[in-house]
């Protein structure tokens, strides 16, 4: 039987890698996000295992109708990735409280409700499902002017071991992958206008390099694959060795 994947924010970036891998590996995914543009192009690309499915996982009271939906149409959900996040890069006396709630409400907040939902529909079919949280470098050491965004990601790898503790008796897997630096269009701009930080950042990496997408796509059919079936609640690097660089 073919599994259903759901990967949030799977239209760009390493979301789309992710769900590229997927495909290729017969995993039907439903990619989710706001931008109905950007969902529809990765379809095309991607063809008929990508669907898209516009939503906005911020208004959380609208989530358990979105896995509904899913459940009623696929009859189950075998793996989530939570990839969807946003990032702000202010000097930490700028950030408002505002700021800071509306990073904790993408980053962590949805990420809970959207897990809660699709591990309640895993219980109840009898899935052995795969939970797999992206968090990031930033949770690893401190990065200046993402405190929100550090914290967010902080948050992601607690709740991964306890949702690991507790699930994987129930024969639910929960992992994380921290990405390093990876070449993305987000992460390009940020690196090729700051050349300082860009030196900085390759310098620590012992592979030398910035990592492709696809390695983070690599990792996420790894974690959600059989292959995988005795790894829980670990959080995994994939960072040319960046996190333990000097």
């Amino acid at each position: 039987m073919k599994k259903i994947a759901i990967v949030t924010g799977g239209g760009s970036g390493i979301g789309l890698a992710i769900t590229e891998r997927f495909v290729q590996n017969n995993i039907h995914t439903i990619i989710i996000g706001r931008d109905e543009q950007k969902l529809c192009a990765a379809k095309e690309k991607l063809g008929p295992l990508c669907e898209p499915l516009v939503g906005d996982l911020n208004d959380l009271a609208s989530i358990p109708k979105l896995v509904n939906g899913i459940i009623e149409k696929h009859g189950q959900i075998d793996v989530l990735v939570n990839n969807a996040g946003i990032n702000m890069k202010k000097e930490f006396t700028d950030v408002t409280d505002e700021d800071f709630q509306r990073i904790i409400l993408t980053n962590v907040t949805a990420v809970f409700a959207l897990s809660r939902e699709v591990v309640k529909s895993m219980m109840k079919k009898g899935v052995k499902g795969a939970i797999i949280n992206i968090s990031s470098m930033a949770s690893q050491y401190g990065i200046p002017k993402v405190i929100a965004y550090t914290a967010s990601k902080s948050a992601i790898e607690g709740m991964t071991k306890a949702m690991a503790v507790e699930l994987s008796p129930k024969g639910i897997r929960i992992n994380c992958i921290a990405p390093g630096f990876i070449a993305t269009d987000m992460s390009a701009k940020a690196l090729n206008n700051d050349p300082e930080r860009k030196f900085k950042a390759l310098d620590r990496t012992p592979m030398g390099e910035l990592g492709k997408p696809s390695d983070i796509g690599d990792a996420a059919v790894f974690l959600a694959s059989e292959a995988a079936s005795y790894i829980t609640g670990v959080v995994l690097p994939v960072d040319g060795g960046n996190s333990v660089g000097f």
